[in-house]
């Protein structure tokens, strides 16, 4: 069972929670009193939202680790920090990603919002599962968005630049939360997506052009990040969704999402692709 009340002797990790939608994320879990590990690329930018959310919630159990999880050298030595530290992980969210307009590439060799915002959740998923499972009741929480809708993946291509390359990242998203549940079934891991809603962020500041351009203005009619946090929240401590998974959330209550994203061809293919461009076995 997750509530106020048992949060204390749970180990959450975040991703993505230096600000925006993870920070909210992150600062929401550590009110209910769980332990916080939040994921930044920067560890100026880590430590100060820790000491933050620290302050604001009481809360001493807020800590960080540094990783680019745009980088699989970077998820590995993450993933084997988390399991020596610790061990005792209860729930993943994964919340990390971005839209690069201009084909960007990771150090890897790979297309930025491919790399991050699917292959960095299906990697440090797959690594940090044991861990889950030994501490069964478990969860993983993965971020996708309504920018799913209209959009479908042409295999064995994996495209993943510009606009529509983010939307089809949010598709790869549930895809392969569908999935994982699947093949988590029976463990005690349940496995669930959401969509925060159009959220006022700094999301796609990032990049030069309309979209730089378009998103203050766009801000007016977006929700605040913490209440784009709360359905994210919602997933990694309620008793509300013990042992639901394999579903997608949005306003903290489970919706339909696209008729391509519950194809289960489509999502055995993305599952063998990321494993081979991730140098895991498929099993």
């Amino acid at each position: 069972m997750y509530h106020a009340q048992t949060m204390n002797d749970r180990v959450c990790v975040v991703t993505g929670a230096t600000g925006g939608i993870g920070y909210e994320t992150a600062r929401g879990i550590a009110r209910q009193g769980a332990t916080v590990v939040i994921v930044g690329r920067s560890a100026e930018k880590s430590r100060a939202a820790v000491e933050q959310i620290a302050r604001e919630t009481g809360n001493p159990r807020v800590e960080c680790l540094i990783a680019d999880l745009s980088i699989q050298a970077d998820i590995r030595r993450l993933a084997g920090e988390i399991g020596e530290r610790y061990p005792r992980l209860n729930v993943l969210v994964n919340n990390a990603g971005g839209v690069y307009m201009n084909g960007q590439m990771s150090a890897d060799g790979i297309e930025m919002t491919l790399a991050l915002n699917h292959l960095g959740y299906y990697l440090l998923a797959r690594l940090l599962s044991p861990f889950l499972k030994i501490n069964a009741p478990a969860r993983i929480v993965n971020v996708s968005s309504f920018a799913h809708i209209g959009a479908r993946i042409d295999f064995p291509a994996l495209e993943f630049s510009g606009w529509s390359g983010y939307k089809r990242s949010k598709l790869a998203n549930l895809l392969f939360t569908y999935e994982l549940a699947r093949r988590m079934d029976g463990t005690g891991v349940t496995v669930n997506a959401l969509s925060p809603g159009f959220v006022a962020s700094n999301f796609g500041l990032n990049n030069r052009g309309l979209l730089a351009t378009m998103k203050p203005m766009m801000n007016w009619f977006a929700v605040s990040n913490e209440t784009g946090a709360r359905t994210s929240v919602y997933l990694a401590t309620s008793p509300d969704v013990d042992g639901v998974t394999g579903k997608y959330f949005s306003r903290s209550k489970p919706r339909r999402s696209s008729r391509i994203s519950t194809d289960r061809g489509a999502a055995a293919t993305l599952w063998e692709i990321s494993a081979r461009m991730t140098g895991l076995t498929a099993d």
